[in-house]
């Protein structure tokens, strides 16, 4: 009785008990090759390209990196403030 019972419970554990394989559909190809473009359709993809590359020639350089707290903070970095020196140990009053 021991030993059915030790195989039904590994079995379950492990994977062993038949199982429905849903992940194991066909492969299905969903878009079709494309057809190639007309003349037409290539003349109008090069002006738009030509329009889009020159739009891009249009937006100016960054000038660095923009500070959004510069106004709240001061020019110069907040030195860090002394620590007072403390003794310790046994002589420590």
């Amino acid at each position: 009785m021991r030993i059915p019972c030790a195989a039904l419970l590994l079995a379950a554990l492990f994977g062993a008990l038949p199982a429905p394989a849903s992940a194991q559909a066909p492969h299905l190809n969903m878009m079709p090759e494309l057809a190639s473009k007309t003349p037409e359709e290539k003349e109008a993809d090069a002006i738009r390209e030509k329009a889009y590359r020159e739009s891009l020639k249009k937006i100016p350089d960054a000038k660095g990196a923009a500070d959004p707290w510069g106004a709240v903070r001061g020019a110069e970095p907040a030195k860090a403030a002394a620590k007072p020196k403390t003794r310790t140990g046994s002589n420590a009053n």
